[in-house]
């Protein structure tokens, strides 16, 4: 029974595509999910194919403190009491036909999973998709001076390879998990192949993280052996890098947390083992993927 809640718009036929998934929310920490998928597509001739409707399967009214509920909240911008701009969330498919790819920007449900992924699975089938590619971020202990370590899952053992063949690390992780996880398991029941690219990232900042979106953007195009311009996410990362040194550097405290981070990451990557702090700040906000 097609789905009620996709809305298709001249869908293409491709030849065992590749879909590109990013959603906003609970693995996008840094924007890399929705920024890494943004920058692919954006030297790319991507139109819109279909969508599917946000409103179902989205919360936007929550009790509790101003700055959480803030995050469920539309977007408006008004000027002179004139409202310019309402930003509602949109699910929407875009495609490159010419490069056999096919784009998910997005926002992860937060009702309704299994109607969400029959509208998903709809379109994946209608297009011709065999592959899904889900690329996802969780704050951690890396600090910003250093690239996010690389965590993969996969919806079939044959698929290990095609990770550590680029040196990301094959997760072990039990606990609270999000869409992307459900899609993975989904996609085994459906014979679709599926990865999930997480980065870990610095825990301790707020905010767009570029120097992120760099290394999984150049990580995702050497997976997909596809040529990359990254002159400017170099030149937004090298000035986002030098901003949060800045202020790194005027708090003592965080400094010190930063140069210990630092030691063990440089430590891990030389194969030596040192004794953690047990007064070390927990800066793991989503370890998960």
């Amino acid at each position: 029974m097609p789905s009620p809640h996709l809305t298709l718009h001249d869908v293409p036929r491709l030849d065992h595509a590749t879909l590109l998934l990013a959603l906003a929310g609970w693995m996008d920490g840094g924007m890399v999910s929705t920024g890494t998928v943004r920058h692919m597509m954006s030297s790319r001739d991507a139109r819109e194919i279909a969508t599917v409707d946000a409103d179902p399967f989205t919360i936007y009214q929550i009790p509790g403190p101003m700055e959480v509920a803030a995050m469920f909240r539309p977007v408006v911008k008004m000027k002179e009491g004139v409202v310019h701009e309402f930003e509602q969330p949109r699910n929407t498919f875009y495609a490159d036909t010419g490069e056999n790819l096919v784009f998910f920007l997005g926002r992860e449900p937060n009702l309704q999973w299994q109607a969400f992924g029959q509208a998903m699975f709809e379109l994946i089938e209608r297009a011709g998709i065999t592959r899904i590619i889900f690329i996802g971020s969780f704050g951690g202990t890396v600090p910003h001076t250093r690239e996010p370590r690389m965590y993969g899952s996969v919806s079939h053992p044959r698929l290990r390879s095609g990770f550590t063949a680029h040196g990301i690390k094959l997760s072990d992780y039990a606990g609270p998990t999000g869409f992307a996880t459900w899609m993975l398991a989904e996609s085994l029941r459906r014979n679709v192949d599926m990865l999930s690219l997480v980065a870990e990232i610095p825990g301790y900042l707020q905010g767009v993280n570029p120097l992120s979106i760099e290394a999984v953007t150049r990580r995702l195009a050497s997976i997909l052996s596809m040529p990359l311009e990254i002159d400017k996410l170099r030149e937004a990362s090298n000035e986002w890098e030098v901003q949060v040194t800045e202020a790194v550097e005027k708090d003592a405290d965080l400094a010190a947390t930063v140069k210990k981070l630092e030691e063990k990451y440089d430590n891990e990557l030389i194969g030596v083992v040192t004794e953690d702090d047990d007064d070390e700040e927990d800066l793991d906000d989503e370890d998960e993927d």
